[in-house]
């Protein structure tokens, strides 16, 4: 299977790992991860899209010639970004779903994104190890009929739904933002940004699944340098950066400067108490110790999640919480099925910069309240040896084990946790200085290894 199966999605090189073939055996695999309360909410109907790359469409039509085999009725909803793969499934009150996408990787990668009813995630030992399984057997579920296919639209009521979001005031001034859309999949929600009330200031606007102008990953800062020079020449409120298949997203500035993800959560965070307050927001255990305090400033109940969508999605319905974000630059609503939308999250950006009348650096300022690392990777082959190093190295601190190995102290803390498919151990530090934050990365680099540019 080449590895193609990941934690989350199932991802390969297009077509030497990924292709027609496996697409279609994954289509007929797919009833193994549907369960009973699938087909009770849904019965047979998958929902089907695709984003831009140039595989995307065949791959699509293989893994419905898949899905129809299996005895799922296709509902194909054409080019969609995978939030509207996921407001689909609940508008159209499917049993799950299938996005064909490779989301920020480059152009020779192409992949698939799986979800329940109610966009709920297929993840677990139930999830994507059993239908690599069922793929990697044959086995799969015998069909009593075979399936059918049908078009879908849902671009009107996706753009509905999005724009439920936006509350800008009658008299409110237009503000300019620059949107990078890296040639994905925020193209086609162009009439949700011209509806918007904004002076939309697009960047690579053109759907190309080869990429032309940069990686469509906004986590990269490299990436960014388009966006922050023409926030910079057009005197821009805001900076927006998507990535391909516009289910994250990142922001910039008036001046130019990227706004962690973490301190972006937490603006939307106090945004939405404003009017929902005493619920529950999710955040991941890499963000800075600024989120938390801030979203119990805002009255809101912090709560600190692993990394990944399938357990911020559960614990946000378990919780009933109302938001969760991650590092990553994943938003999560619980008025979108629980799930991720990366305009929801730009919208509730501009609600927040329209009712405090301020500009997005000071807005950001109060949170900058520590000095914090970005994710360090360190090739490491025995990644639960080395943490276990640092639990006995750290001991005085106090440790969990809730995603890899965090350790806090009062006026630091580090999170080191292990790749789900690679051998990378993966560090976030923070502390209350840059003196300080300088004196704890350079130490634990000497225990952890030498850092590389995963």
């Amino acid at each position: 299977m080449a590895g193609i199966f990941k934690a989350y999605d199932v991802r390969g090189i297009y077509p030497s790992q990924i292709d027609e073939s496996m697409a279609r055996r994954i289509g007929r695999a797919f009833p193994a991860v549907l369960d009973a309360d699938d087909v009770a909410h849904g019965g047979t109907r998958v929902v089907v899209s695709r984003d831009m790359r140039p595989s995307s469409e065949p791959l699509a039509a293989a893994l419905a010639e898949g899905l129809v085999a299996a005895g799922l009725d296709v509902v194909d909803i054409g080019l969609a970004s995978t939030p509207m793969n996921y407001f689909a499934i609940g508008h159209l009150r499917a049993a799950g779903g299938v996005q064909v996408t490779a989301s920020h990787n480059p152009a020779e990668y192409n992949g698939l994104k799986f979800s329940k009813h109610e966009a709920r995630p297929v993840s677990g030992d139930h999830g994507i190890p059993l239908l690599e399984r069922v793929v990697e057997a044959g086995a799969f579920p015998a069909a009593s009929r075979v399936g059918t296919v049908e078009r879908a639209e849902v671009a009107e009521a996706y753009r509905r739904h999005v724009l439920s979001f936006l509350e800008r005031p009658a008299d409110a001034r237009p503000l300019r933002v620059v949107v990078d859309a890296a040639n994905g999949m925020a193209v086609v929600d162009r009439a949700i940004w011209d509806a918007l009330g904004i002076e939309l200031v697009p960047l690579y606007f053109e759907l190309d699944g080869s990429f032309p102008n940069h990686e469509a990953n906004p986590l990269k800062l490299e990436n960014l340098r388009d966006l922050q020079a023409a926030v910079l020449e057009t005197g821009a409120d805001l900076g927006v950066s998507c990535d391909g298949d516009f289910d994250r997203a990142a922001f910039v500035d008036e001046r130019g400067q990227p706004i962690g993800s973490d301190l972006a959560t937490a603006l939307i965070a106090g945004e939405l108490l404003a009017h929902d307050p005493g619920k529950h927001v999710l955040y991941d255990l890499r963000s800075s110790r600024a989120v938390a305090e801030y979203i119990r400033e805002r009255g809101g109940i912090p709560v600190r999640e692993r990394v990944g969508h399938s357990f911020m999605k559960a614990t946000l319905r378990a919780k009933r919480g109302l938001f969760g974000g991650e590092l990553a630059g994943h938003y999560y609503f619980r008025d979108n099925y629980h799930a991720d939308c990366a305009i929801a999250a730009v919208v509730e950006i501009l609600n927040l910069l329209w009712h405090s009348g301020r500009k997005m650096s000071e807005l950001v300022a109060p949170l900058t309240r520590y000095a914090k690392s970005p994710e360090t990777n360190f090739e490491v082959e025995d990644k639960s040896g080395k943490m276990k190093e640092l639990e006995a190295a750290y001991a005085g601190g106090r440790i969990d084990w809730l995603d890899g190995i965090t350790v806090e102290y009062d006026d630091w803390w580090f999170n080191v946790r292990p790749s789900n498919t690679e051998p990378l151990l993966r560090l976030v530090c923070e502390a209350r200085t840059p003196e300080l934050l300088a004196t704890r990365m350079a130490e634990l680099v000497d225990r952890i290894g030498h850092p590389v540019d995963h």
